[in-house]
């Protein structure tokens, strides 16, 4: 309600039908009403008596310079836009612009991986001939925007003629938008980000990376976990590069029963581009019932997807 609104209830003139003597009350002498006062819960008057001055009137009015000799720029006018209500509406606005410029995305696969890996490295060149797989194969490919594996992606689905989406982020380092994109977002806030990356993708294919590549899977696989998205394919690409991390999460944090078998249902690893399309084209048409069977929890026996309500071992909560 507008500060400036009252809560009562329109009052009715003495005269009128049904008028009594509490009506009358608030009658003034003339037949005219008498105006209610604005309630504040905190008893304090409306902004706008302050200083005679209207909430339009401080909304449009901008202080001088102090010195009063016209200045062009003035930075700490916007000393205001880096405190936290400012800083609340700016994460909603990123937000509805990043719904907004992605919400006709159809199927599409988001590729992470090292922003440091460049051409000539194999794996630049393997990423580059996965973004084309998948843009032939109907997938939009979206990319964190920047160099590396990334750009490779992107750069893939953009020379194939498909749909090749940069979700760029501002870093003081590294991360410096590609060319091979058309159609680029930027956000300020990483979790903004992440939100448009799990939105609007069908799988994620992970190739080496470091730490950011690493949260990427780790919350995909969190989210996967605690059933906030499902049959959603996480591809790991490079048996090598991920083999020590998968042998401590299965033979450590598995053996130790701090997560269950079922929670890497959809959690493959691989050496094959050809896979991760195939993988991405089942998930997307039979949702995985095929491509679970090659995963990691498929090989520490887990209970396929749909369990634990067929599951003989009922502890099995973790399923999907």
């Amino acid at each position: 309600m507008d500060q400036h609104d009252s809560c009562d209830k329109p009052r009715r003139s003495a005269d009128q039908p049904g008028a009594d003597a509490s009506d009358a009350d608030f009658l003034s002498s003339k037949g005219r009403e008498t105006p209610s006062p604005t309630v504040h819960r905190n008893g304090s008057q409306p902004r706008s008596s302050i200083g005679g001055r209207t909430d339009d009137e401080q909304l449009l009015n901008r202080p001088a310079s102090s010195d009063l000799v016209p200045t062009p720029w003035m930075p700490e006018q916007a000393a205001f836009t880096h405190d936290e209500p400012w800083r609340v509406l700016r994460i909603q606005g990123e937000f509805v612009h990043g719904i907004n410029a992605l919400a006709e995305v159809g199927a599409a696969v988001t590729v992470f991986g090292s922003a440091r890996i460049k051409e000539p490295n194999p794996l630049y060149e393997d990423a580059r001939k996965l973004g084309k797989l998948l843009a032939d194969a109907g997938f939009a490919v979206i990319t964190g925007g920047g160099p590396g594996i990334m750009e490779a992606a992107n750069r893939g689905a953009f020379e194939a003629g498909g749909s090749s989406i940069g979700c760029n982020i501002q870093l003081p380092f590294e991360q410096a938008g590609n060319p091979y994109v058309n159609l680029s977002v930027d956000f300020r806030y990483f979790f903004v980000r992440k939100t448009m990356f799990v939105k609007f993708s069908d799988g994620f294919v992970i190739f080496p990376g470091g730490f950011g590549t690493l949260d990427e899977m780790f919350e995909a696989l969190t989210l996967v976990q605690t059933r906030k998205i499902n049959r959603f394919p996480i591809l790991l690409y490079g048996t090598a590069y991920w083999k020590g991390l998968l042998d401590w999460v299965v033979d450590t944090v598995l053996e130790s029963g701090a997560i269950s078998p079922e929670d890497m249902n959809l959690l493959i690893v691989t050496d094959s581009l050809e896979e991760i399309r195939d993988a991405m084209v089942e998930c997307y048409k039979k949702r995985c019932w095929d491509t679970w069977k090659r995963s990691v929890g498929a090989s520490v026996d887990a209970d396929p997807p749909g369990a634990p309500a067929s599951a003989l071992d009922p502890s099995k909560g973790d399923a999907e």
